[in-house]
């Protein structure tokens, strides 16, 4: 199941704690219960049950499968890091920078210590020709949102 995949179920959210536990098993692949809680970071002060817990909550909002191995259970991501990751970025900008990734970019240009690495790669991503949607569902940042009753009434 991935994004790309038109039929998979859509990318959840998921909370501080669980991205650790989702950390764990993009690092290390598909592992039980009791290895996830020995692989997360030191220092995390959670008990066992508490990590189980977690673990639930994944399986239910979709972010974890698992199989079943005699009285324990395998479980593995059935999203990529980057998927999941791409997803929280794009809910940020939305939420926090209205749409617009300017600011971001020069805390990070104007804030960071960049590599020289680093900052080649944003140069090069900078000068790639801009792929613009042509999904009117989906405005250029700055863009008035109208809903249908809206549309209809100038017309649309």
């Amino acid at each position: 199941m991935t994004a790309s995949n038109p039929k998979a179920k859509p990318i959840p959210s998921v909370a501080n704690a669980e991205w650790e536990v989702m950390k764990v098993l993009w690092d290390h692949g598909p592992m039980l219960a009791r290895d996830i809680y020995a692989a997360l970071p030191p220092g995390h002060g959670w008990a066992i049950k508490t990590a189980k817990t977690l673990l639930s909550r994944l399986v239910a909002k979709g972010a974890l499968g698992y199989v079943e191995e005699g009285n324990s259970y395998r479980y593995h991501a059935l999203f990529t890091r980057e998927e999941m990751t791409r997803k929280e970025v794009k809910g940020f900008v939305r939420r926090v920078l209205e749409g617009s990734l300017a600011p971001v970019l020069a805390h990070f240009i104007e804030e960071e210590e960049l590599s020289d690495a680093e900052l080649a790669r944003l140069r090069a991503l900078l000068n790639k020709p801009v792929r613009r949607s042509d999904n009117p569902a989906r405005p250029k940042a700055g863009a008035k949102k109208h809903g249908k009753a809206e549309a209809r009434k100038k017309g649309a």
